[in-house]
């Protein structure tokens, strides 16, 4: 009989989903910690996870899994090849979310350009002004340079054109036929393309690639006055270049939704800055999103039991043909 352990709880649809399927049992771990672990983890023929990272001493806890279904698209907490080497497929769920971290990247642009939080601070504290200079502006008009094009990069850019901004989009890994073809102009030169843009969001995985590219020399390339927005992955960014860019005012304002390391602690420089906006790793964290990311992952759990696993979902897909 196969078991499922929910390492913290999804949507109740989801685990409704688990519970009434024929011959599968499901157990919610909260709190999750080493103990809860090592007492339920080894019954486990199927995890889904949330933020516990997945490592080769979580599996050791885990002999008889065949699955781990990732509760989201990001998944630098798990440790990809181990999963491999166990034949183990390692899914997410690249639909779920995309809407809700689109908007909410927009969210920051225009929280930033029209000065919400400062404004909203004004009038609870009684202080009504009407700034002889205002110092918000207008997105339309303005050149957006979107890094990454894939769900989530593809509808912010769509996002952006609608508000009638200029579309820049840097994705070296999608034809420019294709960027082209969706109304946005490609940037094949990353520098050229910092320069030209008043907004850079970022919407990359983190990998041995990406990690850490939002350095000072990126950082010093960008447009002065320039605006810098990441709902992606705290790591993609390097904080204490990016800190110092915006004390100094080369970079005008930040909003970020991540950090390099989650919660954000006491000494990291940006949350002194008044010209960040942040928010605690929440984009995708929509009633809407949180259902569909719950069914998406039972619905891969349950397609694995019964041997019809959709590839699309699997980021190792090289188990699928290990297993056939």
């Amino acid at each position: 009989m196969p078991h499922v352990v929910c390492l913290r709880s999804v949507h109740e649809e989801a685990l409704a989903m688990l519970r009434n399927a024929p011959g599968v049992t499901l157990e919610v771990l909260d709190p999750v910690n080493e103990q809860t672990i090592a007492a339920s983890v080894p019954k486990a023929d199927a995890v889904i996870v949330r933020a516990t990272p997945i490592n080769r001493d979580f599996l050791k806890h885990a002999p008889n899994l065949r699955i781990v279904a990732r509760h989201g698209v990001g998944y630098d907490a798990v440790d990809v090849p181990a999963l491999t080497e166990r034949g183990i497929p390692l899914t997410v769920t690249p639909d779920a979310n995309a809407v809700s971290v689109a908007e909410h990247a927009m969210m920051l642009m225009l929280n930033i350009a029209r000065g919400t939080a400062q404004y909203d601070a004004k009038v609870r504290a009684l202080t009504w002004i009407t700034p002889p200079v205002p110092a918000t502006f207008d997105l339309a008009g303005r050149t957006v340079l979107v890094m990454g094009f894939g769900r989530i990069g593809g509808r912010v850019a769509r996002l952006c054109a609608a508000f009638g901004m200029n579309v820049l989009v840097r994705d070296p890994y999608v034809a420019q036929n294709t960027i082209k073809g969706a109304g946005f102009t490609p940037v094949k030169d990353l520098q050229a393309g910092l320069a030209a843009a008043d907004v850079v969001t970022i919407h990359l995985p983190s990998n041995a690639e990406t990690r850490g590219l939002v350095n000072g020399g990126f950082i010093a390339a960008m447009k002065p006055g320039a605006v810098l927005i990441n709902t992606a992955r705290g790591t993609l960014v390097e904080e204490a270049p990016l800190a110092a860019a915006l004390a100094s005012g080369h970079l005008a304002a930040a909003g970020l939704d991540v950090f390099w390391d989650e919660p954000a602690r006491a000494e990291n420089p940006l949350l002194k800055l008044p010209n960040v906006v942040l928010t605690p790793h929440s984009a995708a964290a929509t009633e809407q999103s949180f259902r569909r990311m719950g069914l998406s992952c039972a619905e891969s759990i349950l397609a694995c039991f019964e041997n019809r696993l959709d590839e699309d979902v699997v980021i190792n897909k090289e188990v699928l043909r290990g297993n056939a």
